[in-house]
């Protein structure tokens, strides 16, 4: 959502680079370029104003550190001033100290409040909560039955009294009456969230209004929660508004962020309402929904990456046992292999899209083309020629030979060629995987003295022949061969004798005559003055 902004950004900060210090014509240039990427942005014209006046206000002043040149300074000023307009901290739901929290959420229609009801319901059960959904939303058609299948995605239970407004046919219904008998169906199945699902419409209107500010009357709720659709631009922030001073609200939930708007209402909200942003959802499955953290978005909008996320979703999705044991297999060589791999690999999937999980790293946002033309199936495909295998192929990949291969390539559905960039893919980073457990560092690079296992590839391998085939610890290596292990055994009495031999080749140790041996040398006249 926050490419071209990003873009932008980057550009301007890239005209700062080995300026030694800043004048007023470079802070009133990047000023001005911030200004443009903002408004790009569609973010809301006071908060533009607002931002770009304290980003030149500290940009002039004396906090300059001493440490930082002057562009790594600019995109200092702009990550703390994004994190302060977009709240400055997390904020957190707050639960009832007894009974069931209630939860209301409110929105224009379209906004994704049903679908967000139920992954909220997802999020609160992983926080160890035991949720309940209220269908109180009973005019748009079908949405009753909308939440029930949400519902049971997710393993939540949903109390829906009344059918709603399904299939073209209006059965009616009090939605005031349905929240305010949700709370005792909580108190007596002991949930102790209640998450209510109200209507919303095209537009906002005085009926909306009224229903909306009439079932926070009855059920008095802990939260209540605006949904906005973040792609909507600059009405977001008129609909925010007009949702404050009708209903009132505490917190914002923004939805699509995945979607390919230019990202203003996220920056504007906050600003324009006071209002912090609590949770953000960012794509179509249950677990794409998330606590709003100001300091990441802002990380990512200026390309820095967002690794906590992606620690937070890790220790979510791997297998901690698991991964100690593919851990030191890769302590042993060879020991890793393909069943290890794909193991790893469906734990990796658990993470979500790997575009999403890339695009977490920081610095990925030069390869954002790349990223966006990734195949997610490529990993589908990779499952598929490692499952053609047997389990002793599997553990041995070595064992694959050309008619394996063809095999593998048929049950697969593949070319015989995958199977081969597959498998020659694997032995390549197993071998790095393993160097690298080892604390050998990266393969390839050369050797270092007092590091050691930094190892020296080829160049090693160069001087272990040229010292006659030494091992570790100057060992010699001894043919497994009986008749090769004879001449070895040979060879090294020859060397060992030449080399306890006089160093000039005499082999009978005799003392030599230097002088005679210098005239025999035929040197050149007047040599003599080069030996001085």
């Amino acid at each position: 959502m926050f490419a071209t902004l990003s873009d932008r950004l980057a550009d301007t900060f890239k005209n700062l680079r080995g300026k030694g210090r800043l004048s007023e014509a470079d802070i009133d240039a990047t000023a001005r370029e911030i200004r443009i990427a903002l408004l790009e942005a569609d973010v809301a014209l006071p908060v533009v104003k607002e931002f770009v006046g304290a980003v030149k206000e500290r940009a002039r002043s004396e906090e300059v550190s001493g440490a930082l040149n002057p562009a790594q300074q600019i995109i200092k000023i702009v990550h703390e001033e994004l994190v302060t307009i977009l709240g400055g901290e997390t904020r957190r739901l707050r639960y009832a100290k007894s009974g069931p929290t209630v939860i209301m959420l409110a929105g224009l229609q379209g906004a994704g409040k049903t679908t967000l009801a139920a992954k909220l319901a997802l999020w609160l059960k992983d926080q160890d909560k035991t949720p309940m959904l209220v269908a109180a939303d009973l005019q748009r058609p079908n949405a009753v039955q909308q939440l029930q299948v949400n519902g049971e995605r997710v393993g939540v239970p949903v109390f829906a009294p009344e059918p709603g407004n399904a299939q073209g046919v209006e059965h009616g219904g009090d939605p005031v009456d349905v929240a305010r008998r949700s709370i005792e169906e909580a108190k007596r199945k002991l949930h102790d969230v209640v998450i209510i699902d109200t209507a919303g419409r095209l537009g906002v209107d005085a009926e909306l209004m009224k229903q909306a500010a009439d079932i926070r009357d009855a059920v008095q709720p802990d939260e209540v929660l605006f949904v906005v659709d973040a792609m909507i631009g600059q009405d977001a922030v008129t609909t925010a508004q007009a949702f404050l001073d009708g209903v009132g609200y505490d917190g914002v939930v923004l939805t699509k962020l995945d979607g390919d708007a230019r990202g203003g209402a996220a920056l504007s909200i906050r600003s324009i309402t006071g209002k912090p942003v609590m949770f953000a959802s960012s794509g179509e499955k249950m677990t794409d929904f998330d606590l709003f953290h100001p300091d990441r978005m802002a990380s990512r909008i200026l390309d820095m990456g967002d690794m906590l996320t992606l620690i937070e979703q890790a220790e979510k999705a791997f297998d901690s046992e698991q991964s100690l044991k593919a851990a030191e297999k890769l302590a042993t060589k060879g020991g890793f292999t393909l069943e290890d791999f794909l193991q790893q690999m469906m734990q990796i999937r658990k993470l979500g899209s790997m575009t999403k999980i890339m695009g977490m790293l920081p610095g990925m946002g030069q390869f954002r083309d790349q990223l966006e033309n990734f195949d997610e199936r490529e990993i589908d495909r990779i499952q598929a020629i490692i499952q053609s295998m047997t389990p002793a192929e599997r553990d041995n990949p070595k064992i694959i030979d050309g008619s394996r291969r063809a095999r593998i390539a048929a049950g697969s559905g593949r070319q015989v060629s995958d199977v081969n960039q597959l498998v020659d893919r694997f032995f390549e980073a197993r071998k790095m995987m393993e160097q690298m457990a080892r604390g050998g560092g990266v393969p390839g690079m050369p050797g270092m003295p007092g590091m050691p296992g930094l190892g020296g590839g080829k160049r090693a391998g160069a001087r272990q022949a040229a010292q006659g085939g030494k091992g570790k610890k100057g060992k010699k290596r001894v043919s497994g061969n009986p008749a090769k292990a004879a001449q070895q055994k040979e060879q090294q009495k020859a060397a060992s004798a030449e080399k306890s031999a006089n160093p000039f080749g005499n082999p009978d140790g005799a003392e030599v005559d230097y002088e005679k041996a210098a005239e025999q040398l035929n040197l050149p006249k007047d040599f003599s003055q080069f030996l001085k």
